[in-house]
């Protein structure tokens, strides 16, 4: 018998399995207020501070100036957003937080981030029935067997519980008799 998926699973399943939207609420509130001030704080040092120490006046035009800082700036916030972004991550992958966390700060220019995003793991899910944990993308558990997510009989690759024939190889989709499980999902 299928044991019952715990609460915070579902709700964290759930949540991180809605495309584009999923992924942007993957940013923590504290992420958002650090690149807000972050982005302030490299305004007030490029428009204030670095201006006072300056010994003779910069032969640079006013908009290129605007430009580069408030490029800057966005930059500086856009990296604590992505600090952010790689704290909610990690574990939905199986990946250890406080190490990414590290090499993102600890290598410089961004080239901590760019590993993580070269070297992640897929998503993990949870199976229903055995409780593994499996990748996003799987149509059967690997420890027990169960389908977790419509595919077509003939190809096994993913179909849709509202498509007749399978769009990569015409199969009749009816003629596999899915469970009745997965006719919950067309509701």
């Amino acid at each position: 018998m299928a044991k019952p998926m715990n609460n915070e699973l579902r709700q964290r399943t759930e949540l991180y399995s809605e495309g584009f939207s999923g992924e942007m609420r993957l940013i923590p509130f504290w992420s958002i207020i650090g690149a807000v001030l972050a982005s302030a704080g490299m305004l007030y040092v490029l428009w204030v501070i670095v201006p006072a120490h300056r010994h003779h006046p910069p032969n640079l035009p006013f908009w290129f100036r605007f430009y580069v800082n408030i490029s800057i700036s966005a930059l500086a916030g856009l990296y604590v957003l992505m600090m952010g972004y790689v704290s909610r991550d990690s574990p939905r992958r199986g990946m250890s937080t406080p190490l990414w966390m590290l090499i993102c700060v600890v290598i410089p220019s961004g080239i901590g981030a760019v590993l993580y995003f070269l070297l992640r793991l897929p998503v993990l899910s949870v199976c229903p029935a055995c409780n593994a944990r499996i990748e996003a993308d799987y149509h059967f558990c690997p420890q027990c067997a169960y389908q977790v997510a419509p595919c077509c009989g003939n190809c096994h690759r993913a179909a849709r519980i509202t498509d007749l024939y399978c769009v990569y190889c015409g199969h009749h989709l009816a003629a596999d008799n899915p469970p009745a499980r997965l006719h919950a999902f067309a509701e």
